[in-house]
């Protein structure tokens, strides 16, 4: 598996992990005693998203750079 593909499978479980870190939010936010770190335990997985989306976002994007690059002979 290259580095691309482990990025892609990281994305998809961080997805799965915030999905289940916002329903123990929803359910938390449910009962009487609220508790604030259950608020940001949603936020590791997401900003963890943000970082694996933006990388595999720009990712055809630098390999368009890096093939015009290349194919026009500059270095």
């Amino acid at each position: 598996m290259n580095w691309n593909a482990s990025i892609r499978q990281i994305h998809r479980w961080l997805s799965i992990a915030f999905t289940l870190a916002v329903i123990v939010n929803v359910v938390a936010m449910m009962q009487e005693n609220q508790a604030v770190w259950v608020g940001l335990l949603a936020l590791f997985p997401l900003i963890l998203l943000l970082v694996s989306g933006l990388y595999l976002f720009a990712l055809p994007y630098a390999a368009r750079w890096r093939g015009a690059r290349g194919a026009s002979g500059q270095v």
